[in-house]
Order: structure tokens, then C-alpha cells, then sequence
């Protein structure tokens, strides 16, 4: 993959500058997906026919035995889709978040939907300019309207499930034993409430990342009034420590939370130059697992992609984190050869050539 010469302009049109994207004691760390060591992650790949976007997602779900073995012995439940910016070209589907909170409450759980948003127009995003900022005004502006204009405010009022800002409000800190960037990271304080955090991402490329999946979705719980969004001051810190991509502040994040599914909305994808200035790709697939890791293994081969090739799979491996092959991985539904496309790969910078460049401006 090549890098590529980046202008203030051509940075934003590239999409970083839209995508990347009262404390209590100390909490312990919660990450879920253990299992014994001779099981195999199981990943399920499953077809959208005829548009029927709900039908794919309840037969993932099906494909893991149904919601009660992927949910067991949790019964609140928070869904984070990747809601970067506010349009719904590069943003998951409101559908698949419908059917999963339905099948959830059918089964007696506790839904919640939560994100923080990396940016907006007419907010942090001046004149076509993406600018950091931890001002609360700013940033809860900024999130009820990405959730307003994305048709989240509707969809979570239908249902009757919360909808939760995770910039700003009551925050907690949570431990990360021998992290890469924070020992220590502030959440939102119902991420410590719930029993297991589903991520809900789109399938995409990335030109910081190389794909963003379920695990690098989980960006957007880094709070902004702490950590200032477009994520800027996180992504800093990351670089100084020597961050490949930006993996080591994603394998924080996922290590910080109760991460015990993930499910992909591979409707339609986005190829070469994502996660918002890239082209979108008709994929029809819906990728679901409660394995955070083998889960976007097998969305990346779909999309083209070895696992070598993505920083925050080889990251995820210096701490022990497994599976480490495809072969490790038990796929159901769908066969990953027969379903795989092979997308334009986007052209790969690194934070450091962006800072040297310009840089995200503090937002006065």
C-alpha cells in the first residue's frame, strides 16, 4: 500500500478530518470472550437477499446459536454502531441496529445505544475544516444531531431503548494492565454498567488504520470532553508511544470494555480511501461473532485483506490476544471464498505525516 501527499483540503476530502477518529475509584478490567483453549471462535457469515437487511442480521445471530448462547449470562446490553460523522453514506445502518435491539428485547435483555461521534458539520467541522475540541456545549450539540440526522433520536424513541451521549456525563476509570497509551482510560460511566458491549460497525477501509471493523469502532468511546474529538489528543499520545496505524489506543479500548459481540454491517462497504472519502461497494453481508478479534479477521479476508497486512490484528497479537490465523477460526453460513471481494486499499498515512502537514487545530 502506498502513502500518499496530503494537502489540508485533500485531508479533509480524505475523510481523517470527520473520522478519526466526575471520576470514581479505579474499575478492573471486564473484557469478555474467553473460552477454553480447544474451542474455536465461531464467525458467522451471512447473505442480505433482496434487500432483506433484518432477515441477514437475525440469521447471523441464528448461525451462533441463536441470541441466548451469544448473550449468555448477560442482560444488559449497550449497541455501538460507528456513527462518524452525519452522513449515512459511511455510517451503520439504523436497520441492523433495529433487529439486533428487537431480538435482544425478545430474549428479555436490557437494551441501550451509545456513541460518540467523531465530528460534524456547522460543529467541529468549520468551512471544511476539522478542528479538536473537549467543549461540552460542542460536542452534546454535535451528537443529538448526528443522532437526529441519522435517525437514531426516532429509532431509539420507537423501541423504547436509551440512547446514550458518551462525551460527556458521569465518567468512571478503568484500568488497562500494561496498555500501550493510558493505563488508566476515563469511560462513560454506563459502559460500566452494562454486562457486554456489542460493537455494531460498517465494513470499511481505512486510511489511518487499513480497515475499521468492530475493534476499531470502539474509538468512539474515548470520551471528547476528556480526550477532545476528532479524537486528535488520543491519536498524539498514540504516535509518541509509537502507535503502527493507530492500533495500540484500539487494542486499549477493547481491552478497557466488555466487548462480547460484534456485529458487522457489510451491506455496503467502503473501498480504497475510508473511512468517508472512499467509494461505497455493494458487500450484502452481515459478519457476526463473539470473538472481537476473530470477527474482523474474517470481515478482513472478506474485504481482501490478510491479517498481517492490518496493525491492529499483529497489535492485538503482542498481547496475547487470539486467534492468530484464519485457520483458528470456526466460519459458519456463507463460504468466506465464495463471498470474498477484493477492495481498492486505501492509501495508507500515519498521524505523525498529518500533524507534520498541519495538524487538527484546537478549536477556539
Amino acid at each position: 500500500m502506498k502513502r500518499k501527499e496530503l494537502s489540508r483540503r485533500g485531508f479533509v476530502r480524505a475523510g481523517i478530518g470527520a473520522a478519526i477518529g466526575a471520576a470514581t475509584g479505579p474499575l478492573t478490567l471486564g473484557t469478555l470472550g474467553c473460552r477454553p483453549a480447544e474451542a474455536k471462535p465461531v464467525v458467522s457469515i451471512a447473505r442480505v437477499r433482496n434487500d432483506n437487511v433484518g432477515y441477514a442480521v437475525e440469521e447471523a445471530i441464528d448461525l451462533l446459536g441463536g441470541i441466548a448462547t451469544a448473550t449468555q449470562g448477560r442482560e444488559r446490553i449497550m449497541l455501538k454502531p460507528n456513527l462518524v460523522a452525519e452522513s449515512p453514506d459511511f455510517t451503520t445502518k439504523p436497520e441492523v441496529i433495529e433487529t439486533l435491539a428487537r431480538v435482544m428485547q425478545r430474549a428479555g435483555k436490557e437494551v441501550l445505544i451509545g456513541e460518540g461521534s467523531a465530528a460534524a458539520s456547522g460543529f467541529n467541522v468549520q468551512n471544511g475544516e476539522a478542528y479538536r475540541t473537549t467543549n461540552r456545549e460542542i460536542l452534546d450539540g454535535m451528537q443529538q444531531f448526528v443522532f437526529d440526522r441519522l435517525g437514531y433520536s426516532e429509532l431509539a424513541r420507537s423501541i423504547g431503548v436509551p440512547l446514550i451521549n458518551l462525551h460527556s456525563g458521569d465518567m468512571v476509570d478503568v484500568q488497562v494492565p500494561d496498555a500501550f497509551v493510558y493505563d488508566n482510560i476515563m469511560l462513560h460511566r454506563s459502559l460500566a454498567d452494562i454486562d457486554l458491549l456489542c460493537s455494531v460497525p460498517m465494513m470499511k477501509t481505512h486510511v489511518l488504520a487499513t480497515v475499521t471493523l468492530g475493534m476499531k469502532n470502539l474509538i468512539g468511546l474515548y470520551p471528547g470532553t476528556v480526550y477532545c474529538s476528532v479524537r486528535a489528543c488520543v491519536h498524539d499520545h498514540a504516535a509518541t508511544a509509537g502507535s503502527p496505524g493507530v492500533a495500540f489506543e484500539i487494542v486499549d479500548m477493547v481491552r478497557a470494555n466488555k466487548v462480547g459481540l460484534t456485529v458487522i454491517d457489510g451491506t455496503m462497504a467502503m473501498e480504497g480511501d475510508g473511512p468517508t472519502g472512499g467509494s461505497l461497494v455493494k458487500m450484502d453481508l452481515i459478519v457476526a461473532g463473539t470473538d472481537p478479534l476473530a470477527t474482523d479477521m474474517v470481515a478482513a479476508q472478506l474485504m481482501g485483506f490478510e491479517t498481517a497486512e492490518v496493525p491492529t490484528f499483529t497489535t492485538a497479537h503482542r498481547v496475547g490476544m487470539t486467534p492468530t490465523s484464519i485457520d483458528e477460526i470456526e466460519i459458519r453460513g456463507a463460504r468466506l471464498t465464495e463471498v470474498r471481494r477484493a477492495l481498492q486499499k486505501p492509501n495508507i498515512v500515519s498521524w505523525t505525516d498529518i500533524n507534520q502537514v498541519w495538524g487538527v487545530k484546537e478549536m477556539v
